[in-house]
């Protein structure tokens, strides 16, 4: 079988919501080309993701690349793809270059392109992301592994913004604790709660593919019998409380239901947002205190930002 790589040359900045135009015109995930990976420093013990080729990287800005069926709609998508990401300006995005190119590789070649990219990352003190065809053996009694595979929606779960929400979810899920994950995407967000032993969790996106990926991976995951994954806008028509909601989306999205999220955290709760680039952090700080929430810890990796909030007792 045939396909056709789409690559956009763009901003650190515009990655999430282009990853997620790519997605929904029905890409399987995405890979990230950003300089900066060629200049940190990488922990040996966790496999060859040190070992990057500085050729496929730009001088500048940063490549998303996605896989697309070779096929007669494919002039159509590619113009939809377009048409979306320059819409992001209207958000304010800076989308840098924004130039798209188009080449065919053969299916054969699409899979060795995943692999080349995704090797065993720790991503916490105890957390672990795992790719499914890598042998891995844990290192320390107390890891967490997360196995997921790259050929479904939203790659591996090693870009900053779920890096600091599966550290926030580390340093707050007690055991016997309910969560919510709002936009749940692969799901290693309800993976990441469900091994840290949280009684129940349930997970919610609006996107049916991202529901059906987010199901694979929990149950590849073997902890289906703890999260239950159901399609939903937001939430919209969601009862019942929990000790814990995540949320790893756009800013512009998270302030439009911190409000529903408030009335849903137990007393006592927190509520945990990411997904938010540096620019966008006083807004959703500000949408969080108005709601209720008191600020508790502000995570900052490269230029993106997670916020853990609490809500009184």
């Amino acid at each position: 079988m045939k396909w056709s790589e789409i690559c956009i040359h763009t901003t650190n900045e515009a990655i999430e919501p282009i990853s997620n135009i790519l997605h929904e015109a029905g890409a399987s995930g995405v890979v990230i080309e950003d300089p900066t990976d060629l200049v940190k420093e990488y922990d040996t013990t966790f496999g060859e993701i040190y070992q990057l080729n500085s050729e496929d990287y730009p001088d500048d800005g940063v490549i998303v690349k996605a896989y697309l069926p070779l096929n007669s709609f494919l002039p159509e998508t590619v113009d939809g793809i377009k048409e979306s990401i320059n819409g992001l300006l209207s958000y304010n995005f800076d989308l840098g270059l924004n130039k798209v190119t188009i080449s065919e590789v053969h299916e054969e070649e699409w899979a060795t392109a995943w692999k080349k990219y995704y090797h065993p990352v720790k991503i916490s003190q105890r957390f672990t992301i795992v790719p499914t065809w890598e042998d891995y053996e844990p290192v320390s009694t107390d890891e967490l592994i997360i196995e997921l595979d790259p050929g479904m929606a939203f790659g591996t779960g090693t870009h900053p913004t779920t890096v600091m929400s599966l550290q926030a979810l580390e340093a707050t899920v007690q055991k016997g604790d309910t969560v919510i994950d709002v936009g749940t995407g692969s799901g290693v967000l309800s993976i990441g709660a469900a091994l840290l032993e949280a009684s129940h969790v349930r997970a919610y996106d609006l996107d049916e593919v991202a529901v059906k990926s987010a199901r694979e991976n929990i149950e590849l995951n073997s902890v289906n019998e703890v999260v239950t994954v159901g399609q939903n806008n937001l939430l919209n028509d969601v009862e019942g409380q929990a000790d814990i909601i995540v949320a790893n989306i756009l800013a512009e999205i998270i302030v439009r239901f911190v409000d529903d999220a408030y009335k849903l955290v137990k007393n006592g709760g927190t509520f945990i947002t990411s997904g938010i680039i540096m620019t966008k952090k006083e807004e959703v700080k500000e949408a969080l205190t108005k709601a209720g929430f008191l600020i508790e810890e502000v995570m900052v990796m490269e230029d993106w930002v997670a916020i853990i909030a609490k809500k009184e007792q």
